[in-house]
């Protein structure tokens, strides 16, 4: 609802510790990108026991919640 939000984030670079404040779209497309490759990943391991539910319900979740910001923005 807010993508120009900023927020603090920390951002490890070798041993340095650099806080910056990023846009709420550049955090959560990172996030989403993160839980697709996971996701992908985890594809290969289902014999394993490791499935990857969990990075597919964030992915489901996160789309959902997209899809729901429409109907839902008229009540804010």
């Amino acid at each position: 609802m807010f993508p120009r939000a900023r927020i603090l984030t920390l951002i490890p670079i070798f041993i340095f510790i650099q806080l910056a404040e990023l846009p709420a779209y550049v955090i959560l497309g990172l996030w989403f990108v993160l839980q697709f490759f996971n996701g992908v990943l985890s594809l290969g391991y289902a014999t394993a026991g490791m499935g990857g539910v969990a990075w597919w319900a964030h992915i489901g979740g996160f789309i959902t919640g997209l899809l729901l910001v429409i109907p839902f923005r008229k009540y804010q």
